[in-house]
């Protein structure tokens, strides 16, 4: 088997609870939309604060409801910005360094 083949082959084991993560995470997202709704906050416990956004078409895979957060203490940036600055004006209080 190439390296190439190899990986297919592995990637494809992981395929089934790969397609069940990203259903999980869909239902998860839309049941805290029907909580806060859209351009609704809230922070976790580590005080990474969320944002439900309405997500602009992706060319692929078009999701119905995304979100933002600010960067987690371990992160250098976030993935998904959401400014610290419009989590505070938002009245939440973000971990300093």
């Amino acid at each position: 088997m190439t390296e190439a083949q190899r990986k297919f082959v592995e990637l494809e084991k992981q395929r089934e609870s790969i397609k069940k993560f990203h259903e999980d995470f869909a239902e998860a997202i839309a049941k805290v939309k029907e909580e806060i709704g859209f351009d609704g906050y809230f922070q976790d416990n580590e005080g990474t604060v969320y944002k439900i956004v309405d997500p602009s078409g992706r060319w692929i895979d078009y999701d119905k409801i995304s979100y933002t957060r600010t960067k987690r203490p371990t992160e250098e940036k976030s993935p998904r910005p959401l400014s610290v600055k419009e989590a505070e004006l938002m009245g939440y209080n973000l971990p300093k360094k």
